[in-house]
């Protein structure tokens, strides 16, 4: 069985969603935030050395960052479903939509976080941060015009990697003004395994001390 090793509120809500997805009988080893810090344990550092969340166990290998999570179970247990068939134009928009969300979309919404607990001190700051998450967001409502999925016409991994990216978003309200990115998460959150996820893990959203 697999088992994940689960943070609340963080990346781990990723690997749970595609699991429900998939239909694959696994268990949650959970982990609790720091009450002070928001950080996690130190107890996840027995896990990997990171200390980070998620990290999968499955048959005793293990694995860590969520992208590389949902790509394993995708590639091992998907059965060609949740990625488009590799060399087609599909494909390479599905690998460009995985690499987007961590490696570009979460960046000024991390610094948002961070630099809003400097309060005034982070004010210089402030208007390139917010010009950088309206580019992005911008973008993503242009590539959502007309679809329902980033990829194709069915869910794939790449929806599960952005919408945890637009779970705080849409929570502060932030979306109101991308008509196509609240469709979406409102879409994403009605799916019956993003539901089962969100019972049995808890809310995706941050809500730091």
């Amino acid at each position: 069985m697999i088992k994940v090793y689960h943070l609340n509120q963080s990346r781990s809500q990723r690997a749970l969603w595609l699991l429900e997805e998939l239909e694959l009988t696994y268990e949650i080893v959970p982990y609790e935030r720091g009450k002070e810090s928001r950080l996690a344990p130190p107890e996840l550092k027995v896990i990997h050395p990171l200390g980070k969340s998620p990290v999968i166990d499955d048959g005793g290998l293990i694995i860590a960052e969520s992208g590389a999570i949902v790509e394993y179970l995708i590639e091992t247990y998907g059965k060609g479903e949740f990625m488009p068939a590799a060399g087609t134009n599909d494909y390479w928009r599905y690998k460009h939509f995985m690499h987007f969300a961590e490696g570009s979309a979460m960046l000024p919404l991390m610094l948002f976080l961070y630099t809003g607990r400097l309060g005034e001190a982070a004010a210089p700051l402030h208007p390139r941060i917010m010009g950088e998450i309206d580019n992005h967001f911008r973008y993503m409502n242009t590539e959502l015009e007309g679809r329902d999925f980033l990829v194709g016409n069915d869910l794939t991994g790449a929806d599960i990697q952005n919408t945890y990216v637009l779970e705080n978003p849409y929570a502060g309200g932030l979306l109101d003004q991308y008509p196509n990115l609240k469709r979406y998460v409102e879409a994403m959150h009605a799916r019956l395994a993003y539901r089962q996820a969100v019972k049995r893990g808890g809310t995706p959203v941050f809500t730091p001390a």
